[in-house]
């Protein structure tokens, strides 16, 4: 099918209400805008901000998007059908839904007959008279999504009553019919069978359809390209998939489908999806979550290769272990070194060392990688660390400083401001100049750090641009009980990239400070800053450098 005669699929945002739902997660005011701006850049066609009635924080936020020019992204309001034995002009949530000015209202009704009669306690009459005044009203205006809540439930216990409730709403004038998956339980095959039949029962009516999953079965992706194709032209789903209980569906996985897997369709009108691994990561940040590394398309394991055999392979032909090319979706390949590693591995990281074609150092390197494995390390998340192992192992490595001794203080409390804190004290050589500094901080790391970068920024002023942004302990030997050794994996950044470093010891704090050393040499060696020039008349400094190494 020619690009030109694709069917239009719209994407359906409720990242800021469904997806809020999801254990853990809460937005800001600020944050609500500022994902929407994000939404909107990415060509998502409605974006559901919230429920008016519920909190004052989404009365301001339709309030404040309704100034900001969001292009052809429409937002939605969403609420409920009035209440039983009330007018819906009377009821307080019609009055809000309209009150939100939105272009769009997205109201949710129920189709299930077990539900109306027993969770609403109204009859099915009631149920319907309910929906269809509601649709009705808010049609005068905005455009109304009518979601069928629990559809798919409600069609199989009462598939005439289920599609009686959506000419309800396509009779009182709503634009779309959105048939849920609430329960999340439903498989492909059945989505596909009922939306088609829900289509076709609705023919006489000039509506769109539209679907959404939740993630219950695992299969909301699956679920919402089986309605796509039996005809549904609008899916809603979150970003990352958030949501409460198993979340719902992933519009980013659905995007991604549709865009590069079925050629009938287009999304985002036609955008390129080179910042939707942008987006799906700046939603993490926002909701305070952790990024899923295994998330498809986007995670930072989605194209990450560690078997030996693996990277040989797609060193000749990317395609063979890669469904896609990662920059379609602007995430990138990354080959792990482990002890299951071959030579591909090696050499492919190595590459940029100009060591390719070094088989004894590349051998050299493998073998150093082996070793330390065996003792706890891992480098797969750790790049920066494994960066300056081929520097090391090579030849190519100079310290810009060397430590002499350091000393951590952890659980002193300050008595005035019922406070406890850490404190280190770190003494160093930098070139032939002795560095002597203590450090405050609210943890035996977060003194180090402080401690380390404070005796070196007179030196390196670029350090004052980095800040640890991560840092994760595991315990590698657990048998060994507290004499087991350690891992600590420390993330940093300058603002401009971030790297991660790895530690191993028997004693927590040594294996925090040779990540945090290995974080600073790789932030000066990246930066190609170099090593301080001897001085010949730093005599003195030299001799109380060797005094205080002997003692």
């Amino acid at each position: 099918m020619n690009a030109t005669t694709r069917q239009p699929i719209l994407m359906y945002d409720t990242t800021l209400r469904d997806g809020s739902q999801g254990e853990g997660v809460s937005f800001s005011l600020q944050d609500k805008i500022n994902v929407t701006r994000r939404l909107a850049e990415m060509g998502i066609d409605f974006v559901e901000g919230g429920y008016p009635l519920s909190n004052e924080k989404d009365v301001a936020f339709f309030q404040q998007i309704r100034d900001i020019d969001l292009g052809g992204t429409k937002v939605c309001a969403f609420g409920m059908t009035r209440r039983r034995g009330m007018k819906a002009a009377d009821d307080p949530g019609m009055q809000a839904l309209v009150a939100a000015q939105t272009p769009c209202i997205t109201l949710v009704g129920k189709t299930w007959d077990y539900h109306a009669t027993e969770v609403l306690r109204v009859s099915l009459e009631e149920n319907l008279a309910m929906i269809g005044e509601s649709a009705e009203f808010l049609g005068r205006h905005s455009d109304v999504i009518y979601d069928a809540e629990h559809f798919f439930d409600g069609y199989d216990a009462n598939p005439d009553y289920a599609i009686e409730t959506l000419r309800a709403a396509a009779a009182a004038g709503a634009k779309w019919m959105v048939l849920c998956d609430t329960n999340g339980g439903t498989l492909p095959e059945q989505i596909a069978a009922v939306t088609k039949t829900a289509i076709e029962k609705l023919a006489d009516f000039d509506v769109r359809f539209g679907i959404h999953c939740h993630n219950d079965g695992d299969l909301a992706t699956a679920n919402s390209l089986a309605a796509v194709d039996a005809g549904a032209l609008q899916v809603q789903g979150t970003i990352n998939g958030i949501g409460e209980r198993c979340g719902n569906a992933d519009l980013v996985a659905v995007v991604s489908n549709l865009a590069l897997k079925k050629s009938s369709y287009e999304v985002l009108g036609g955008r390129s999806l080179k910042h939707l691994t942008e987006l799906s990561r700046y939603v993490y940040e926002t909701a305070n979550l952790q990024w899923r590394n295994g998330q498809p398309f986007v995670g930072q394991s989605a194209f990450a290769h560690k078997g030996g055999m693996h990277v040989h392979a797609i060193n000749k032909a990317a395609s063979t272990y890669e469904h896609i090319d990662p920059a379609l979706v602007g995430n990138e390949r990354r080959i792990l070194i482990s002890e299951l590693s071959g030579r591909s591995n090696i050499a492919a990281v190595a590459e940029q060392h100009n060591i390719a074609d070094d088989r004894e150092a590349m051998d050299k390197i493998l073998a150093e990688v082996v070793r330390l494995e065996n003792e706890g390390f891992q480098f797969e998340n750790a790049g920066a660390s494994f960066d300056l192992l081929v520097k090391r192992v090579t030849g190519s490595f100079t310290p810009h400083f060397d430590t002499i001794k350091y000393r951590v203080v952890a659980g002193d409390r300050d008595s005035r401001s019922h406070t406890v804190f850490a404190e280190a004290i770190i003494k160093l050589m930098v070139g032939d100049v002795l560095w002597f500094d203590a450090a405050e901080g609210h943890g035996p790391v977060n003194a180090l750090d402080a401690a380390l970068r404070k005796a070196l920024q007179g030196t390196y002023p670029c350090l004052t641009e980095m800040h640890l942004i991560d840092y994760k302990v595991r315990v590698v030997d657990s048998g060994a009980g507290t004499a087991a050794s350690i891992r600590v994996n420390i993330e940093s950044s300058d603002g401009n990239e971030s790297w991660g470093t790895i530690g191993v010891s028997e004693n927590i704090i040594e294996a925090s400070y040779n990540a945090l050393v290995d974080a600073v040499e790789y932030k000066l060696h990246k930066e190609n800053v170099p090593q301080p020039v001897a001085d010949a008349d730093s005599n003195d400094q030299a001799d109380l450098a060797e005094s205080a190494s002997a003692n």
